[in-house]
């Protein structure tokens, strides 16, 4: 069989001298073409996989060849391929996508050695069906839906799964490792798509409902921007009556009554950062719950009073920011905690200067003065 490479059922009963039937009926043929020669379903499955894995664009996986590969260590490859719709790209390989290929290579190895010259060069190379020899020149959409329905694959309503082959960079992003990558404010969920595009595909609300869940999210955010763009709330060492008589905007949208202006004034709402003007708000959580937000979160919350026994706390506040600004890559750290520094310098500036300095005596710039988790804790 190795000598004379992949043949069909007649031809190696010709070889043998014997019919094409009893080749078949004294089996063994087809499991060892099986084994030996990767067939259509094979390919197939390779090749889908691999989008998974690298999420290549179809095209682009289609067209590869054996010189697209470049090796740069035992685990690490850089693949070059043809992306139609714009121009040459590269690669740098996940894990998974590398061992993938390198299995392949070996699987197509025995019979790369027998295709012709030409065709020796392409990676993606296999024969129609086990116990044949014509060659699989294309895959096109319909051969992929019949591998699917003669192995069953099916989706979450038990019906056969309609394999989009375009989307298949999706599931590559769908599937990422987020623990340690953040991502970018403005990620589309296909990389192959502008935001405009994106948008028409994905966004577009088709029923009323649909609009609706849309426009609210819009108004959301949107108010959720202006209550952000609202000066801090700073008071002074003053009794209730003049807090009303100095805030009447807060008075008046945080609906205060002459009890709650008292426990804000005297510390009885106090959070780490700021006095609260309603804990239970549901603002950073659900209703009814107290506020599960981080502690920087209070600097831009429309919620928030800032009195001068909070400067200690904002100092503290203060040093974090410097600590994490130094371990943390500049776009990462303005991402994160860009506005809340902002805001913190902002409240810090009304203060009088002498409370300032009594209440830097007090910090020692350490993570365990801030309620943090163990993955915020800095050195």
């Amino acid at each position: 069989m190795a000598r004379v490479g992949p043949v069909s059922i007649s031809d190696f009963g010709r070889h043998l001298g014997i019919s094409a039937a009893v080749v078949h009926n004294r089996g063994g043929f087809h499991d060892a073409t099986r084994a030996a020669f990767p067939h259509l379903d094979v390919l197939i499955a390779y090749r889908l996989l691999f989008g998974i894995y690298s999420g290549i664009v179809p095209d682009g996986i289609a067209d590869l060849v054996v010189e697209d590969i470049d090796w740069a260590g035992d685990s690490t490859v850089l693949l070059s391929y043809i992306k139609r719709r714009t121009a040459a790209e590269s690669l740098n390989l996940p894990r998974r996508a590398v061992r993938l290929l390198e299995q392949w290579l070996a699987h197509s190895a025995l019979l790369r050695t027998f295709v012709p010259s030409e065709e020796r060069r392409m990676l993606w190379v296999g024969v129609s069906r086990a116990g044949g020899s014509r060659r699989v020149r294309q895959i096109d959409r319909v051969a992929v839906q019949r591998w699917a329905l003669r192995h069953a694959v099916v989706g979450n309503d038990g019906k056969p799964l309609k394999i989009h082959r375009s989307r298949i960079r999706t599931t590559h992003e769908a599937m990422r490792d987020k623990t340690s990558w953040t991502g970018s404010g403005r990620a589309t969920i296909d990389p192959n798509h502008n935001p405009d595009i994106e948008g028409d595909h994905y966004l577009t609300a088709t029923t009323p409902a649909q609009q609706h869940a849309v426009e609210t999210v819009i108004e959301d955010a949107q108010h959720d921007m202006l209550r952000r763009a609202d000066p801090p709330t700073v008071i002074t060492e003053e009794d209730a009556a003049a807090l009303a008589e100095d805030y009447p905007h807060l008075v008046a949208e945080l609906n205060l009554d002459d009890a709650v202006i008292t426990e804000l004034v005297g510390g009885q709402r106090d959070v780490f950062t700021a006095a609260c003007g309603d804990q239970l708000s549901g603002l950073h959580g659900p209703k009814g719950k107290p506020c599960p937000a981080r502690p920087w979160v209070c600097l831009l919350c429309p919620l928030a009073v800032f009195a001068p026994r909070h400067a200690g706390n904002l100092l503290r506040l203060k040093a974090f920011f410097s600590r994490q600004w130094q371990q943390m890559p500049a776009a990462h750290f303005m991402a994160v905690f860009g506005p809340y520094t902002t805001r913190v310098q902002q409240v810090v500036d009304r203060f009088d200067p002498a409370v300032l300095a009594t209440a830097a005596l007090q910090v020692e710039d350490l993570g365990h003065e801030l309620p943090l988790r163990p993955e915020e804790m800095t050195a």
